[in-house]
């Protein structure tokens, strides 16, 4: 292959059949010179292992390609590119020294779905064919007063929905005028802090922690204040210590984003006492509790909260799809008001088609059904990638952390590697990787006892031993250049 890999994602949902897409990658490889001629491609069998596919659909892909002329068989030697070298090996155009160092963010979701890529559910497990039902159902029902300016809080079917979910899911009932719905989480923030926040307001933020919450809220003029993840989650004695005025605390405390602990119920107690003594507000970003592999999802801390003072909010992006763009939040009573209040000064991404068709998704039962399947797929899943992740590396090189739930694995370095550096490869060769350093809140250099050293990756659309294995020894080749 002379240096090449044809190793890409393929899109299930994509209008192009599967083996048309292969076709499509190779050939685009040829045109543009990155397959030369004479060339060897890979074989159908090692092809179809590396994508997931039946070897069927390479050998179309394959088949095609050669009728073309693009590819030729050479029995025992294998196959290769038999294109013209002028067409495979076009005049290189000229280049900006800058071009293409744009960095990427790799934070920010990506536009296509690659290995490894977080917070991406199992897109090859949706029900789709009960889901185009139901829109198609919602399309033909559409009345003329559904083609005027939608509610700015969400649709009330949803709303109603939604509070029937949590108080069976979640364990906490709540009113349909108190949630609100968002295109996602972080319009949800958005309406948060646009209608509680003060500039200069403190608020305790998980070290490490989702990066997108500590740009929003310095981004609106608040002063991070970053509390120590242990065992137990959240150090909350130890930013009562340090931090006792700060007016917010945002957690994770089903499955801490990104160590995947949870947070102890003293922990959990004292963090809402503190909230009631000042004040202040949490905001319990319930992310992806409902994915925990032994036994039920634990209670939220929203359950817990008699004075008022927890801001829940969850998202369907995680358990349906993320192409829906919805979210939603529940707040106390006490701000409603406040809230519907800010409500004119945001949109609702979310296009009322899609949120009735949520709820009836929800309430035909779909949902509740969805879940359950889903817990047990990723426990697979997740199996899968720790078992090659385990027979891959040494542990003294990379070692699996455990954890009970949720949707992406987390996994510690040897304390010589640094992380930054192995996933910004990892990315660059279409390994979509995070490093548990970037996820600070306050940046350490490398050494430091508190930094963390490790790598995040998603797992839910490996969807057998052989896409796990090859993942990871492409993995394995990134972080072999850094032990050398």
């Amino acid at each position: 292959m002379r240096g090449f890999s044809l190793s890409f994602q393929l899109d299930p949902r994509h209008k192009e059949p599967l083996y048309r897409q292969i076709y499509q990658r190779v050939k685009q490889a040829i045109m543009a010179g990155q397959l030369k001629r004479g060339s060897r491609v890979p074989s159908v069998r090692a092809l179809a292992s590396e994508l997931g596919v039946a070897r069927a659909t390479v050998e179309n892909a394959y088949g095609l390609l050669m009728a073309e002329g693009f590819l030729q068989s050479r029995g025992q030697a294998g196959t290769v590119v038999s294109a013209p070298e002028s067409l495979s090996s076009p005049e290189p155009a000229p280049v900006r020294k800058d071009a293409g160092r744009k960095p990427i963010n790799p934070m920010l979701p990506s536009v296509s779905s690659l290995p490894f890529q977080l917070g991406l559910p199992a897109l090859d497990a949706f029900p789709r064919a009960i889901w185009s039902r139901i829109v198609s159902r919602q399309i033909r029902h559409t009345g003329m007063n559904d083609l005027g300016h939608p509610p700015l809080a969400g649709t009330d079917v949803l709303r109603h929905a939604v509070a029937r979910y949590l108080q069976l899911s979640r364990g906490f009932t709540c009113r349909p005028e108190q949630i609100f719905i968002c295109g996602g989480y972080a319009p949800v923030l958005d309406l948060i802090i646009g209608s509680l926040l003060q500039p200069g307001d403190g608020v305790w933020l998980e070290n490490p922690g989702y990066p997108v919450t500590q740009a929003f809220f310095r981004a609106a003029g608040a002063v991070a204040m970053p509390v120590n993840v242990d065992d137990e989650g959240m150090n909350v004695p130890q930013a009562v210590k340090q931090y006792p005025d700060a007016r917010f605390a945002v957690v994770t405390p089903a499955h801490q984003s990104p160590t995947g602990v949870t947070m102890s119920l003293a922990r959990r107690m004292a963090l809402l006492d503190w909230a009631a003594q000042q004040q202040a507000w949490i905001i319990e970003d319930d992310y992806d509790s409902e994915f925990r592999y032994h036994g039920q999802p634990l209670p939220s801390l929203k359950s817990l909260d008699t004075q008022g003072r927890v801001i829940y909010a969850g998202t369907f992006s995680k358990v349906m799809f993320p192409a829906l763009r919805c979210g939603y939040v529940v707040v106390p009573e006490s701000l409603v008001e406040k809230i519907e209040a800010y409500c004119p000064l945001r949109i609702c991404g979310t296009p009322p088609l899609v949120q009735s068709s949520i709820a009836e998704f929800i309430e035909q039962g779909h949902f509740y059904r969805h879940l359950k399947r889903m817990r047990q797929l990723y426990a697979e899943r997740r199996g899968y990638l720790e078992q090659a992740l385990t027979a891959q590396f040494p542990a003294e090189v990379l070692r699996v952390n455990q954890q009970v739930g949720g949707i992406q694995l987390s996994a510690s370095l040897n304390t010589r590697l640094d992380d930054a550096l192995i996933a910004k490869n990892a990315r660059e060769q279409g390994l979509a990787v995070q490093a548990l350093s970037d996820w600070q809140v306050e940046r350490r250099e490398r050494g430091e006892a508190l930094r963390p050293n490790g790598l995040l990756m998603g797992f839910p659309n490996i969807s057998s031993q052989e896409q796990a294995q090859g993942l990871v020894q492409r993995l394995e080749r990134v972080i072999s250049g850094f032990l050398k």
